[in-house]
């Protein structure tokens, strides 16, 4: 009901800029479709005022109407009425699609509704319909009324289903699980670890493509609410929450002294222990070993060390292409989606080293 509360205001003043330029019947249109979504006592009054009087409000005038139509109210508001006059429209202008996907997202039951995809849905399958809702939900983008709460449910429902952990919760939970829109203490388990608009920005290389501020804002105000939310309890839950930090940090500070520090490195420079540089012999690749290297390691020992090294270093070439990719492709994809064709050219220019490097060596290795 709120939506359509938002909507029949904004019919009332579509029909308020209508009257100022001298067209009634395109008002009474707007009024009467204000009235169907949202009856409110202002639209009746300009309903009764134009079938009475064919009257042109003032654009100054938004909110005094007492419903009296007689001759001298109608006398006082002709005289201050300017035609030319044309109120600001400070509303945005959106689409009844838009309007409906926003309605649909509201009703959904569950995540996995929200983000239109099946329970057994891959990890691949999920960022597919994340980045498609994303986009078409982003406020800077769909300015329906409710656009911005329908945004954070999309953002919401992945950053959970994505956490491995939370989605088996979920899903546990079964028929006693709640709507997203609702936070109260039973559903904490589901809120997610970052927040919508971090999310979209991960995911879209460094935000929305827009010049307002409203992403920081509703940044801002989801920090906010997570430190209302926070519950207030005394030293021993602070120890407890504390405790795994306090485990972690005592037994990797008694792996670093029971377990030797590795042979090699494969920084691109020198570091403290390992400042002598080295090739393999098969692949060439680069890495760096301590001055008694040699006289601890040799034969057979070595060609397995370097097999080490070659499988070390194709795996972090596959992860930075991977990453190189992605990257490329969210520039591609937004640049398809908004039409910008600065950004398109930039995408296309951009390189991917390591995936470069990577189709190299699976030459080398399969020549």
């Amino acid at each position: 009901m709120e939506v359509n509360r938002d909507e029949a205001e904004r019919c009332i003043d579509i029909a308020r800029a209508a009257l100022a330029s001298q067209q009634p019947e395109k008002a009474q249109r707007f009024l009467d479709k204000a009235q169907r979504l949202f009856p409110t006592e202002k639209a009746r009054v300009l309903l009764d005022l134009i079938g009475k009087n064919g009257f042109t409000p003032n654009p100054a005038g938004n909110s005094d109407f007492s419903g009296i139509s007689g001759p001298q109210q109608q006398h006082g508001i002709n005289d201050e009425t300017k035609p030319e006059e044309k109120p600001p429209d400070t509303s945005k202008s959106y689409t009844a699609d838009q309007l409906e996907a926003v309605k649909g997202i509201k009703q959904c039951k569950d995540f996995y509704e929200i983000l239109g995809v099946q329970k057994d849905a891959s990890e691949e399958e999920l960022k597919r319909s994340y980045r498609k809702l994303a986009l078409k939900f982003h406020p800077d983008k769909n300015h329906a009324p409710g656009a911005t709460e329908a945004f954070k449910a999309i953002g919401n429902a992945y950053a959970v289903l994505n956490n491995v952990n939370k989605r088996r919760q979920y899903d546990q939970c079964g028929e006693e699980r709640q709507h997203p829109s609702r936070h109260d203490q039973n559903n904490r388990n589901f809120e997610p670890d970052i927040s919508p608009e971090e999310l979209f920005n991960m995911f879209f290389g460094g935000g929305y493509p827009s010049s307002n501020a409203h992403v920081q804002t509703e940044r801002t105000r989801y920090q906010r609410r997570e430190r209302r939310e926070r519950p207030r309890d005394g030293g021993l839950a602070l120890f407890v929450q504390v405790m795994p930090i306090l485990i972690l940090v005592i037994v990797s500070a008694l792996s670093q002294i029971m377990v030797n520090n590795p042979s090699y490195s494969l920084s691109f420079k020198p570091s403290a222990g390992y400042s002598q540089k080295r090739l393999t012999e098969n692949l060439k690749v680069p890495y760096y070993v301590g001055e008694q290297f040699l006289k601890e390691i040799s034969g057979v020992n070595l060609k397995n060390l370097e097999r080490s090294v070659e499988d070390d270093y194709i795996s972090n070439l596959r992860n930075n292409c991977w990453k190189e990719k992605q990257q490329k492709e969210g520039m591609l994809y937004r640049a398809r989606y908004f039409g910008d064709s600065d950004l398109y050219q930039r995408a296309q220019r951009a390189r991917t080293p390591s995936c470069a490097k990577l189709s190299e060596i699976q030459a080398l290795l399969h020549g």
